[in-house]
Formats: structure tokens, C-alpha cells, sequence
């Protein structure tokens, strides 16, 4: 027989520790669980403190494809009965993602020596936001934390999808520009100050247009340098400015405010809040809680951000959450509405879980349409540019020709 030291939880989430004598390590978890405890560590005298191999990398952020994985596994790792420490480690030691290896080996150290998960978690921000530690939280003080950890995984895989789809439609416009912008720069650089110096050498009166043309390609032929470097600064100066707060509220106004764009980026940013909500809630996290996290999700954008203290405030006064979007007017009257009704039947959740979805078939359609729109009007578009720069280069050789006849 041996003796094993023990950290468990109960039905309550309440943590204790303590010692038992068993003839195998699977002995003692069997008899644990046999009483309704969730193990969180389980370790031999003679072994010493578990954890997890010595991580190598650095503490940086994983990819969100690391972090479902890591979230989805650890959940069936703990419905198999796995001990938590073992769990994190076995996971901390497998993974392919060096920051997340980095900061699994923290977490199990820290869990290991009795710190909750939550609080272990919250030492790695880069890897686990705000998000991350009020779920966890949710899930130990409830007893819940394999089902939480699923629902985080889902929700991860839900933000990343919708990252995927407006990175896939902005790909093939980004592309189109570049290719097209580096042959534009091509011909005013390198072909236009050729006949520029054939028109020279005619001394004729050149058409408004090609004059216009030979100024632009000599002011980037002789200045190019001047150029880059003055858009570096501008670039600095802006970003500057857009950390500020009324910088960050100016930039926010003008993307809002751009045509069919600035409501796309709306339905973004109000599917990530519902998504976020409806996750929280389920999770068993307290509405006023769920806000406080909404806000550190938000935290670079100022406007919802404001939105969402004023809304915390209200609920804290005991405004229900409904009332208290519906105030600031910064939701559409449709998911106010929704809310009431949610909170009304009791299953405000299920309804936030509804308006989520409908925001993503809206976020879809635009990102079809989009990508259905976009081709032609920039092949239009650059083909005009195209056709006015050859035009401003022939203008002078139909007129020189013509002279010669």
C-alpha cells in the first residue's frame, strides 16, 4: 500500500486536500471519485510534487487553433477521470505551440502547489485573456469546469471561424491591389520618364493630362525616399494620436460612419458581444460580472466600451440588462427587444445565443456579396487608372504624328 497526497474539489467547488493509502494511483482516483470529488492533483509521497517537463519557448500569445485544442482536450482529459495536474501537464508537454507550452508549465506548477486554475491562469494574460479566468472561475466554483472548458473551446472556434471568413474576403482585394499598385508604380517610375525625355527633346506643348502624369513620376522618381519617410512619420503620428481617447473615439466614429463597411464592422462587434454574453451567462457567470468581462474584451474600442460601463452601472443600480442596452441606444431595437424577452421567459441565454446566430448569417451574407462586388469594381477601377496614364503617354505621339504629317 502507499500513500497519496490529494487536492480535490466538491460538488460545491469547494477545495480541500488531504492524504489516503491505496494499492495503485488509479486505486486512490477510483476511490475519490467513488465519493463525488473532482480531482485536481493526485501525488505520491515518495514521488514529490507533480508537474509538468521544464517548457521551453517563450511566454507569448498561441494561435487560437493551440487554445481550442488545448480547451477541448483538457475537457475530455477531466470527463476521462484525469487528475487536473496530470491533465495540464500531459497537455503542457504535448503541444505543438511554444508560448502555450511555456505557460502550461507555469499553470501546472502553480496548480499543483494548490492554486486554483483560475488564478494560475491569470498570471498568463498574452495566452489567457479576461475571457478565459471568468469562465475557468465559473466552471471550479460550480463544479462544472469539463463542460466550461467545451463551451470556451466552442466559443474560441466560433470567433476564429468569423476571423477566417473576413480574412478570406479581404484576401483577393488586398491581393488585386498590390499586384495592381506595383505595376501602376512600375509605369510611372520606369516608363513614363522615358518619353518624358522624348517629349523633351520635341519641345512641344504637352496635353494638360500628360503634363500632369511626367509631374506626379517626377516627384516619385527624385523624391521617393522623402516620400516613404514622410508616410512612415505620418504613420506613427496617426497611430499616436489613435491611442489617445479622443483619438480612439475619432477613428471608431469614422469607421462606423464609413458607407456599408462601418455596419458590417457594427455586426462584428455585436455578434462578439452576444456570443460573449450568452457564453458567460451559460458558464453560471453573473450578469454583472459577464459585463465587467465584456468590457476587458472591448477594451480597444472605446465606444462600446463606454457603452458597456454605462450599461454595468445601470445593472449594478438594478436596471435589468435589457433596459440598460436599450438607454444608451447603442443596440438595434430588435436585440433590446429580444433581451426582454429573454429575461422575461428565463431563458435570456438561449436568446442571446439566437441574436448571435442571426448576426452571423448577417456577417456571411455581407462577406458573399463582398467578395461577388468587389472583383469587378476593382478590375473596372484599375483598369481606368491603367487607361488614363497610356492615354496621357499617346496623347503627345498622336499630336506628333500628326505633326509630321
Amino acid at each position: 500500500m502507499a500513500r497519496y497526497a490529494y487536492t480535490v474539489q466538491d460538488s460545491k467547488g469547494e477545495t480541500s486536500s488531504g492524504a489516503l493509502e491505496a494499492g495503485s494511483e488509479n486505486e486512490a482516483i477510483n476511490a475519490l471519485q467513488a465519493k463525488g470529488y473532482f480531482i485536481l492533483s493526485i501525488i505520491a509521497d515518495k514521488a514529490g510534487a507533480a508537474g509538468g517537463g521544464k517548457a521551453a519557448g517563450g511566454g507569448g500569445k498561441p494561435a487560437l487553433r493551440d487554445l481550442i485544442f488545448f480547451a477541448e482536450q483538457l475537457s475530455t482529459l477531466l470527463n476521462g477521470g484525469v487528475p487536473l495536474v496530470r491533465a495540464l501537464s500531459l497537455l503542457g508537454e504535448n503541444s505543438s505551440s511554444k508560448p502555450l507550452q511555456f505557460a502550461l508549465a507555469q499553470v501546472t506548477k502553480d496548480v499543483s502547489s494548490g492554486t486554483a486554475l483560475y488564478r494560475a491562469l491569470e498570471r498568463h494574460p498574452k495566452a489567457f485573456d479576461t475571457m478565459w479566468v471568468s469562465l475557468v472561475q465559473a466552471g471550479e466554483m460550480g463544479g462544472q469546469l469539463p463542460k466550461v472548458l467545451k463551451q470556451i473551446g466552442s466559443y474560441i472556434h466560433s470567433q476564429a471561424e468569423i476571423q477566417g471568413k473576413i480574412i478570406s474576403a479581404m484576401a483577393y482585394p488586398g491581393v488585386l491591389m498590390t499586384v495592381s499598385g506595383g505595376v501602376l508604380l512600375f509605369f510611372i517610375l520606369k516608363i513614363v520618364p522615358v518619353f518624358a525625355e522624348i517629349f523633351a527633346s520635341f519641345n512641344v506643348k504637352l496635353p494638360p493630362l500628360t503634363a500632369a502624369i511626367i509631374v506626379v513620376s517626377n516627384i516619385l522618381v527624385h523624391h521617393l525616399g522623402a516620400l516613404i519617410i514622410t508616410l512612415i512619420v505620418l504613420w506613427f503620428l496617426i497611430n499616436a494620436y489613435t491611442s489617445t481617447e479622443s483619438g480612439q473615439e475619432a477613428k471608431w466614429a469614422l469607421l462606423f460612419g464609413l458607407p456599408l463597411v462601418g455596419d458590417f464592422l457594427k455586426n462584428i462587434m455585436i455578434e462578439r458581444m452576444l456570443t460573449t454574453l450568452s457564453t458567460l451567462i451559460e458558464s453560471g457567470v453573473s450578469i454583472l460580472n459577464a459585463i465587467s468581462v465584456l468590457e476587458g474584451v472591448f477594451a480597444n474600442n472605446i465606444i462600446f466600451r463606454r457603452v458597456l460601463t454605462s450599461v454595468k452601472a445601470d445593472v449594478a443600480g438594478g436596471k435589468s440588462i435589457s433596459q440598460s442596452f436599450k438607454k444608451t441606444g447603442a443596440l438595434p431595437p430588435l436585440v433590446t427587444e429580444m433581451m426582454f424577452m429573454g429575461e422575461e421567459s428565463g431563458k435570456l441565454p438561449d436568446m442571446l445565443v439566437t441574436l448571435s446566430s442571426f448576426y452571423k448569417e448577417q456577417i456571411d451574407q455581407f462577406t458573399r456579396s463582398f467578395n461577388a462586388i468587389i472583383e469587378p469594381i476593382m478590375v473596372v477601377g484599375i483598369g481606368m487608372l491603367v487607361g488614363v496614364i497610356v492615354l496621357a503617354v499617346f496623347l503627345p505621339v498622336f499630336k506628333l504624328s500628326s505633326l509630321g504629317k
